[in-house]
């Protein structure tokens, strides 16, 4: 089963509708990685590659993913809030 490119297509969208469901840009990556493989393994065929050559590829894909979606829309500087004074203490 993880030779059939529409199984990778099928992961990628309940990674996407898992991401949709808990947000932080964590599942998306995953997502594009799994849709990436899906691609690949349709476009080439499941005899270019085997088992473990998949799993790297969906791993490296997932890897510049995530921190692609880190740089674009993650944490920026100044987004966070300091507080200087406590409202209890007056």
């Amino acid at each position: 089963m993880v030779m059939t490119w529409w199984v990778w297509m099928v992961g990628a969208l309940v990674l996407g509708f898992l991401e949709v469901m808990i947000p932080g840009y964590i599942f998306l990556g995953f997502a594009l990685g799994a849709a990436a493989t899906g691609v690949a393994l349709a476009v080439t065929g499941p005899a270019f590659f085997t088992i473990p050559w998949i799993f790297l590829f969906f791993a490296a894909v997932s890897l510049v993913a995530w921190i692609v979606l880190r740089k674009a829309v993650g944490v920026r500087a100044g987004q966070s809030k300091i507080w200087d004074r406590d409202i209890n203490e007056d």
